[in-house]
Parts: C-alpha cells; structure tokens; sequence
C-alpha cells in the first residue's frame, strides 16, 4: 500500500496542477498521509528551478497548516480519529513514548520532529491530546517546517540534480548535524 501511494504522490510531481498536488499532499500529511510532501519537492524543483522558493512556501504553509488540522484531531477528535490513525499506521509505541514527555518538552519536541522525516503526524496528533500550548506548538512548526522545505529547495536550485541524491542519501545526517549545531547555539548562549 505504500509504494502505491509512494508512486501516486511521485506521479502528481508531473500533474499540470501539481502547485495544489503539493499543497494538498503536505496539508494531509501532517495530520493523516503517511507519504511526506519531499517526494513532490524534489522533482518539482529540480524540473523548474527558478520556482524552488516558491515550492518551499507552499510546502511550507501547507504543512504547518495541516499540522494545525492534526493538532485539532489530537484536542477533539481522539477517540473517534486519532486514535483509530495511530493504530492504523502502527505508531501506538512511538505515540505512548511521546505522551509523556509532551508536558515538559513538547514545543522542543515539535521542533526537532518537525525537521525530520518522522512522521510528523504523530507529532501534531500528540501535540493536540496533551493539549499542547497552541502559540508554542504554532511556533515550533513553523519553525521546523520552514528550514526543512527551504533548505532543501535552495540545495536543490543552487547544485541542481547532484545534490538530490546527497540530499536523500545523508539527510539523517544533515539533519543530525543541524540539530546538534543548534543545541550547542543554545548552550553556549545559556552557559557561556
């Protein structure tokens, strides 16, 4: 089932209106898609370069959009749909590992998930269940959101097509990276 929406999602990259194909899949995929929006993205961008920015906007706002959606299936909707979802996907380990620490963590949490490819749905369903503060949840996912799509998008409109395949090879990497710059940022901020 996957691979199939896998291809469906790959296949809207080349839909004469794949703009909305790229909204609409990042939209659904922080509350409900299993497929992130990056496998639109990419191909978007490298097939009309000079829109990168423009890709990586609408990426963006969609995705902290349906994040809002997700956090509002979280908040009202869990037992009639968020439940149900995690348990679809399989996700109820990851769910319940998360629920705790969403208290006291939460906005951090959003933000770093927001960077990779976790499944950001779990994120904002949660988010939604321990009822997260909205501001703070907002913020982060903004905050993840846009650097992920817009760093990708420029990797994409500066290098070209070379830097796709170091991009899908090592993003764990980059990411990490990112995430470790940024912690040490804070630290050395806080501490020194």
């Amino acid at each position: 089932m996957l691979r199939r929406l896998y291809d469906w999602t790959l296949e809207k990259a080349r839909h004469r209106h794949a703009e909305c194909w790229l909204a609409f899949i990042s939209f659904i995929e922080s509350s409900v898609f299993p497929i992130p929006p990056d496998v639109m993205l990419l191909p978007m961008t490298l097939a009309a370069r000079e829109k990168a920015f423009r890709y990586a906007f609408i990426c963006t706002a969609a995705s902290v959009s349906g994040a809002l959606a997700g956090y509002g299936i979280g908040y009202y909707l869990w037992d009639l749909i968020g439940q149900p979802l995690i348990a679809f996907y399989g996700y109820e380990h990851q769910f319940a590992l998360f629920h705790d620490r969403f208290t006291e963590y939460g906005g951090w949490l959003v933000f770093l998930f927001g960077l990779t490819f976790f499944p950001f749905k779990v994120i904002t369903l949660a988010s939604g269940v321990v009822a997260l503060n909205p501001l703070v949840f907002l913020m982060a996912a903004t905050l993840s959101r846009a650097p992920r799509f817009f760093i990708e998008c420029a990797l994409l409109w500066k290098f070209g097509a070379p830097i796709q395949s170091f991009i899908e090879k090592r993003f764990t990497l980059l990411v990490s990276l990112f995430v470790i710059l940024l912690l040490g940022g804070f630290f050395a901020i806080k501490y020194l």
